[in-house]
């Protein structure tokens, strides 16, 4: 068995600065000459982005249903093995979902931190600490960390509301300069934070004093190998839009390209006037409604990888990456822009989010998991290949395709099935 000190921190809710956190001790301990890996729990592209900047290392996924016990096992066992702190950040609030949070911190073993908003409570934050700890019997919540305090009073009754069985590990005042900015989707992509590291190394120093900056102690993880997976891709080049407007990349998707042979390029689409030489390309999510002008403007880009899908190489376009490809984009402000031009059809954003949450696809290639999350609504006459179907079994997104292009809403995590993904990459 390894040995490492680890830590889950959750919430109640959404929020509650679970990021914030995660991220100040991730600083904090690498500043101290500490190697530290994160994790976040379920789907998620943008507090990964902060947590490997914060820790100076990339920030994997873990989830029990998209990724899989098995993944996220190895993964930990693996950031086990050389790493002298491993945080995982939870996901929404500690029981929300199915499998929760709680669930996977309960098959990781990772004792839990409850992070709280402590802002417009006193005595109720115990309340609601003491709630997290027993609403289910086995939760190994051992301590809880207030946010948002409003003076060295206000953490005092925090703290004297806590049971005897919940340790008080610190608080972190208000503090507009230290807060992350958001926008429609999340936290801002830590490309876009131009002071992100001036932030994050003001919200270490903040928690520098507090009981949560102790290395927690060490738990036992299994040592697990990476699954074996055939070179499938082996002398492929596939080339990967990357910048602005296609930033949601799982790391892990990445490493499994690499792992089934691929060699991977990068081009953006916001500035690159044609495509790299490549076998396959992958346009990923991101925001293109917020660059829908520059990219419409693109026309060399789009006519080069139109001329790409006739010649039927493979093309996967994911939820941004697809919106990219109609003819027609509206944004927010109900501006049209005439972009890709290679999905017949208009997609349009919305103020309020049009889907969330996880799925599967059975496609020809075999069978994904991945989830959606977007603002935007699809209107085109190309018939579904495939409808995606929810944990639950409700029906799910659809998926295009028109020769060897696949477009969908849905983020596919690659290492649910190597095999397929590889094939979706395959003339």
């Amino acid at each position: 068995m390894l040995s490492c000190p680890a830590l889950f921190v959750a919430g109640p809710a959404s929020g509650q600065g679970k990021t914030t956190v995660v991220a100040a001790l991730a600083r904090l301990h690498t500043r101290q000459g500490h190697k530290v890996r994160v994790f976040k729990c379920g789907p998620d592209f943008l507090d990964p982005q902060i947590h490997a900047i914060a820790s100076a290392a990339p920030c994997y996924n873990v989830d029990l249903w998209m990724c899989g016990e098995a993944d996220a096992a190895w993964r930990l066992g693996q950031a086990a093995a050389d790493a002298d702190l491993i945080l995982v950040e939870g996901v929404m609030g500690l029981y929300d979902g199915n499998p929760s949070a709680a669930e996977l911190a309960t098959r990781l073993g990772i004792p839990i931190l409850a992070v709280i908003d402590g802002s417009a409570m006193a005595t109720s934050f115990g309340a609601i600490a003491y709630g997290l700890k027993h609403y289910r019997s086995g939760t190994q919540l051992n301590a809880a960390f207030a946010n948002r305090v409003g003076s060295a009073y206000h953490a005092e009754l925090l703290e004297k509301s806590l049971p005897r069985d919940i340790a008080w590990y610190g608080h972190l005042p208000r503090d507009a300069d230290a807060a992350l900015p958001e926008r429609h989707l999340g936290l801002l992509p830590a490309a876009e934070i131009e002071d992100l590291a001036r932030r994050i190394d003001r919200m270490a120093d903040l928690l520098a004093t507090t009981a949560a900056a102790a290395l927690p102690p060490p738990i036992s993880f299994a040592p697990a190998s990476a699954p074996s997976i055939s070179p499938l891709l082996a002398g492929k080049n596939i080339a990967i839009a990357r910048d602005a407007a296609f930033c949601f990349l799982y790391p892990a998707n990445l490493d499994c390209l690499v792992a089934l042979g691929a060699n991977l390029t990068y081009f953006s689409p916001l500035k690159d006037e044609t495509l790299p030489e490549c076998d396959a390309v992958w346009l990923p999510g991101g925001y293109p409604e917020l660059h829908a002008e520059t990219l419409a403007d693109n026309r060399r880009l789009w006519a080069s990888l139109a001329a790409h899908v006739e010649c039927g190489k493979p093309l996967l376009a994911e939820c941004g990456g697809m919106m990219a490809l109609f003819d027609t984009l509206v944004d927010i402000e109900g501006s049209s822009h005439a972009v890709g031009g290679l999905l017949p059809g208009q997609v349009t954003m919305q103020k309020r989010f049009a889907a969330l949450g996880l799925q599967e696809i059975e496609l020809p290639e075999g069978i994904l998991r991945g989830h959606t999350f977007h603002y935007s609504k699809a209107q085109t006459t190309v018939p579904a290949l495939a409808q995606a179907k929810r944990p639950d079994g409700r029906p799910g997104e659809s998926v295009y395709r028109l020769k060897r292009m696949t477009a969908s809403y849905i983020h596919l995590y690659f290492p649910s099935n190597p095999e397929a993904a590889a094939r979706l990459f395959l003339a």
